[in-house]
């Protein structure tokens, strides 16, 4: 059953995969808008249409325009999208209205979450959440409008339950937010049962539950608010600790200013703050090298860093590279870090060329940037981490390779000696990137692909160009159950092999669909 579900996970991330998170998650609060604009002509949602539609228009009008001005005066391009997605976030956060006191706090709620993203930042990465902080502001003060977190409705929870997932599949933040929602649910129940005691009523658990889960905005603000990657820490463990604070603070409301509580926006900054306090590395520039091809259809690209980047073995950065005119996976990818940290300043990234004759805006604006180019990197994350002790099984598929390059030169340089096995899979011998560093490291490899590579590192051995499967991962690695697991490919490669690295002591992916 576990191994169906893995298989099944990745295949779904390899769907997802084609599309940016961004723009994924601004599909997803579409069609939630859209949702609750048909329950609003049915009545089964308190706003009215009119209300939707024209708090929507003043939110989406003043965010822009703010953006668009703020980044004019920054000399950045401005992201229509990222526009887009805190006005629809808070679409859902405030009350609509057709008042023109209403419109004008909805208004100011929109610039004051825009502004916060420039004014409320470290280098570059805005600290909190800027829905969240533009709700805070109007309400606090008063402002026309308050966060009335409509969205918690039984009516919306099945739409809000299913499109937040695919954002937390695609984004890989289930954990974190099922952790969110187990405190806060917790925390919310034996609140109601504290609150019914005290009036003197029977407590009634299962009630207190499904209140909690279906008639508040808990699944809104843990799928699309705390999920946001940019106000989250790098690590796994600090997310968790993030998601259990946020949890606690909402579902339990401390007053705070006359009747203006604790509640949902303000739990979620203070999350933000202990996020922050976590990170504290925001936006690095890198200053772009030199760009050398290292298979026939994979290039790599060296940076010199601008600043202080920190990173661990194994982790990914997010490369803003700004153009005109981007598609629908937006002007980010995140991209796995080849070279290790003994290598600072030296920065490494590598990628597949893929379908040259239709590249995507993001490809043809990396590939014309020359040696001088200043781009951004937003931060570096993930847990893709080598455990301290006990043997390692990695499998790597083409370009998949990059995480344990900087993995096993960081061994090497540190002297390390570890029981390690690289499995690795390209379509041909000319695909084996990084062949020669990774020899260097002395790393023992069984290698799949259709011809012989030639000279071969004597602890390095052909599979005779079998096809890697899960039965012939366990014949190639016999005692993959006393192994930690690492595999960086294709969603689909990492599902044909589950029911073998499910055999493992653990296992970590570094799924990649392309970009």
């Amino acid at each position: 059953m576990i191994t169906s579900l893995t298989a099944l996970r990745q295949r779904v991330l390899g769907v997802l995969g084609a599309i940016s998170m961004y723009r994924l998650v601004f599909f997803a609060l579409v069609a939630l808008a859209v949702v609750a604009l048909v329950f609003s002509f049915t009545d089964l949602v308190v706003p009215d249409a009119g209300e939707i539609l024209a708090s929507f228009a003043v939110l989406a009008a003043a965010i822009s325009a703010v953006d668009a001005i703020s980044q004019r005066i920054l000399r950045l391009p401005w992201r229509v999208e990222s526009s887009l997605l805190t006005a629809l976030i808070l679409l859902f956060v405030l009350q609509p209205s057709l008042t023109v006191a209403g419109l004008a706090g909805t208004a100011l709620a929109g610039a004051v979450a825009s502004l916060s993203k420039y004014l409320i930042a470290w280098r570059g990465r805005h600290i909190l959440n800027p829905a969240a902080f533009g709700a805070t502001v109007v309400t606090v003060f008063g402002l026309g409008t308050f966060s009335s977190w409509w969205v918690g409705t039984p009516v919306l929870a099945v739409a809000v339950a299913v499109l937040g997932l695919l954002v937390l599949w695609r984004t890989e933040k289930v954990r974190i937010v099922l952790v969110f929602l187990l405190v806060v649910v917790c925390v919310s129940v034996v609140h109601q049962a504290v609150q019914a005691q005290q009036g003197g009523a029977a407590a009634m658990p299962a009630d207190a539950v499904l209140f909690a889960i279906g008639q508040t905005p808990f699944l809104f603000l843990g799928a699309f608010m705390l999920s946001e990657p940019l106000t989250l820490p790098p690590r796994r463990w600090q997310q968790f600790g993030v998601a259990g604070l946020v949890g606690v603070l909402a579902g339990w409301p401390i007053p705070v200013i006359g009747t203006v509580t604790l509640g949902q926006e303000r739990a979620l900054l203070i999350g933000n703050l202990l996020a922050f306090a976590f990170a504290l590395r925001g936006s690095v520039r890198l200053v772009l090298d030199k760009r050398r091809m290292v298979t026939p259809t994979a290039q790599e690209i060296t940076f010199r860093t601008k600043g202080r980047l920190r990173f661990l073995p194994g982790q990914y950065l997010e490369l803003d590279v700004p153009h005109r005119r981007p598609d629908a996976r937006g002007t980010r990818r995140e991209f796995s870090i080849v070279s290790a940290p003994s290598d600072l300043p030296t920065l490494r990234i590598a990628y597949k060329n893929g379908d040259q004759r239709h590249p995507s805006s993001y490809k043809r604006a990396l590939a014309a940037a020359e040696p001088g180019t200043t781009l951004a990197v937003t931060g570096t994350w993930g847990d893709f981490l080598l455990p301290r002790g006990g043997a390692i099984l990695m499998v790597a598929a083409g370009i998949g390779v990059t995480p344990f390059v900087s993995q096993l030169r960081q061994l090497h340089a540190q002297g390390a000696e570890r029981d390690v096995v690289l499995v690795y899979v390209a379509s041909e011998a000319a695909e084996l990137a990084y062949r020669d560093e990774l020899e260097a490291t002395g790393v023992r490899a069984v290698v799949f692909t259709r011809d012989e590579p030639q000279s071969l590192a004597p602890n390095w051995t052909w599979a005779q160009g079998v096809r890697l499967d899960a039965a012939g991962l366990e014949r190639v690695v016999p005692d993959i159950a006393a192994r930690h697991a690492f595999i960086s490919g294709p969603p689909r490669l990492i599902a044909d092999l589950a029911p073998a690295l499910q055999k493992a002591r653990s296992l970590s992916t570094d799924a990649f669909a392309g970009y």
